[in-house]
């Protein structure tokens, strides 16, 4: 095997061409799609609820994924090997899940109370007069989104840098300016349409690689010896702790809960289509992951030690790896595929973070009662994407965590103190709006604590924790509470069998 020491990226022209024409396509979705979304905040946010089957499949999907699939489980297969299967066997399930009913009971909801946003679905769920479990889900979006926005730009920096030799921090800023551009002007709309686009991006380098790869090692046979050679349990899934195990099939744990996976399902035109985008988004979903996993595992078989790898970073062996067995035309492609993969994550959470601010505290709270224009009301949420670009940008510049440790924060934060809740508001006639409050505060300060205490941080991961905690305190204070009223039981009924 050649020695990474040995070979230097080279920026070939192919590369930057191929580069050049995704970064043209994704920009001009969202120039195209900027008229549609500044007709309203349904529009911006939600798409207008137009959105069709393939695209809701291909959107959730690769929302959820983000940098933490191509750059962390990719490294993570290359430090592990075959016991990373079980860190992306979690979330697979879950959202199957996701899609064959929790969707489509969330859809149909959302729609007959016009809601646009998971703190819209909560209050009107409750009728909450109050406001509080607005401002607590919109505290806890804010906390944590950030950071997850923060990971994604850290991410570009690395891509840039490992594909095209520039500093991560020029790496991170090109990042963030392209992502600004198409999500503040084109909305939800254009952040669905470009995520479809990244989403063929992405499964084209997932599976590509690793096939070039293997072929230019000899065959899979001359892969299996030399990892063998390198450690015999290399290829052993179970040669984890049980922790560890439960700790990554608890990954899957937080997709019920990260708002910018929901707001998909709420934008599907047709419900009922949620069927096809169920097995639309699974097939991706396996073939994303089982790329990831090869890619991690090549990169070991043929950079056994990772001082030879970029900076040393196991995070970094997809791009390098690309730069060193791929035709020039096609790490173009491999760039592309994981800013694709990075961006398709960023430009949700933005939207999300901004519906926050401007719709469930500026126009639901602050302004309520007032006559605001629709027009308004998204030249703010466009000024607030920008205050939130900056902030993660800020944020992103000082953070020293690895993406894929960075992600599993904000995930399992965001998964833990929503999950919970929303499940038993679908699904459970008897929870009350001091039980979801309960459910919110304690995943969201579980994730946290347990987060910053090593000792429970190394027994396993925040989220399987907060996640059940959060579960227990929904149901406990649910139950200690007054019941909600025969009207609130009925609504639910009503909203479980509606049909669009």
């Amino acid at each position: 095997m050649e020695q990474a020491s040995q070979i230097a990226v080279q920026i070939n022209p192919l590369t930057i061409l191929a580069f050049t024409l995704y970064l043209l396509i994704i920009l001009a979705i969202g120039f195209f799609s900027a008229k549609f979304s500044s007709s309203g905040l349904s529009e911006f946010f939600l798409g207008g609820r137009k959105m069709k089957k393939f695209v809701v499949a291909l959107s959730a999907v690769v929302s959820g994924r983000s940098a933490w699939l191509l750059l962390g489980v990719t490294g993570m297969a290359y430090e592990i090997g075959a016991p990373a299967v079980w860190a992306v066997s979690g979330y697979i399930t879950a959202e199957v899940f996701l899609f064959a009913f929790v969707g489509k009971r969330l859809r149909r909801y959302t729609s007959m109370m016009d809601n646009l946003t998971l703190p819209d679905f909560f209050e009107s769920r409750f009728k909450d007069k109050s406001n509080i479990l607005r401002i607590l889900s919109v505290f806890i979006i804010l906390i944590f989104m950030v950071s997850y926005v923060a990971s994604q730009f850290n991410a570009g920096g690395k891509n840039f840098a490992t594909s095209f030799g520039m500093s991560e921090t020029s790496g991170i800023l090109i990042t963030a300016l392209i992502v600004l551009f198409y999500t503040a002007l084109g909305g939800f709309l254009a952040v669905s349409l470009t995520d479809m686009i990244q989403a063929i991006f992405m499964i084209i380098a997932l599976i590509a690689l690793p096939i070039i790869v293997i072929s230019h090692a000899g065959g899979w046979s001359e892969v299996l010896e030399i990892l063998k050679h390198f450690q015999p349990q290399f290829f052993n899934p179970f040669a984890f702790t049980f922790g560890g195990i439960i700790g990554f099939l608890g990954i899957g744990l937080g997709s019920p809960g990260n708002p910018h996976i929901l707001v998909r399902y709420m934008s599907v035109e047709d419900p009922k289509a949620l069927r096809t985008s169920c097995v639309i988004g699974t097939v991706w979903n396996v073939l994303m992951a089982w790329g990831a996993i090869f890619i991690g595992l090549m990169g070991r078989a043929y950079y056994m030690n990772k001082a030879e790898l970029p900076g040393e970073d196991p995070e970094n062996i997809f791009p390098f790896l690309a730069s060193v067995h791929l035709h020039p035309f096609l790490m173009g492609i491999i760039t592309a595929a994981i800013l694709a993969a990075i961006m398709s994550t960023a430009d949700s959470q933005l939207l999300v973070a901004s519906s926050g601010v401007v719709r469930d505290i500026y126009q639901k709270i602050a302004a309520k009662g007032k006559s605001i224009t629709q027009k308004k009301l998204v030249f703010l949420s466009r000024l607030v994407v920008l205050f939130l670009v900056i902030a993660s940008l800020v944020f992103g510049l000082l953070a020293k965590k690895l993406v894929f440790w960075l992600v599993l924060f904000a995930w399992g934060g965001l998964g833990a103190s929503f999950g919970p809740p929303l499940l038993l508001a679908l699904y459970w006639k008897r929870t009350t709006k001091a039980g979801v409050a309960a459910g919110f505060i304690s995943g969201t300060t579980v994730t946290i604590v347990w987060h910053l205490v090593s000792s429970l941080k190394n027994m396993i991961y925040e989220l399987v924790p907060a996640f059940f905690i959060s579960a227990l305190l929904t149901i406990v204070i649910s139950l200690l509470t007054s019941p909600p009223s025969e009207a609130e039981q009925e609504l639910s009924s009503i909203s479980a069998k509606y049909r669009h």
